[in-house]
């Protein structure tokens, strides 16, 4: 019974990484060819920009589900939470490190 269970994981935790794989190569295959042949759909660079940087988000979201498991059940919610943490501290951080060095800078240049 435990070994047709773990089988039964292995196949689902197989089929999770196969289609996140395919939709990892999908979301770079496409803002690789908008970068390379910006003719086909006319785009401006702007728009390209911000289409390549969409396409970015989705593939972080794509690794978030299907590689670090990041669900929103009851096991998975304490790794979503703990990575919201993480990320607003690395914004803090940063942000305040570029906020502190823009100041100073200004602050330098007046005097």
């Amino acid at each position: 019974m435990a070994h047709q269970d773990n089988h039964a994981a292995h196949a689902m935790g197989f089929k999770d990484y196969l289609t996140g794989f395919i939709l990892s190569v999908i979301l770079t295959v496409i803002p690789f060819m908008l970068v390379m042949h910006p003719e086909v759909l006319g785009l401006s660079r702007g728009a390209t920009l911000i289409t390549v940087v969409l396409f970015g988000l989705a593939q972080v979201l794509v690794h978030l589900v299907y590689f670090l498991h990041m669900k929103t059940d009851a096991e998975g919610r304490w790794n979503v939470v703990s990575m919201i943490f993480t990320v607003l501290i690395i914004a803090f951080v940063v942000g305040l490190s570029v906020w502190i060095m823009w100041s100073m800078h200004y602050h330098m240049m007046i005097n």
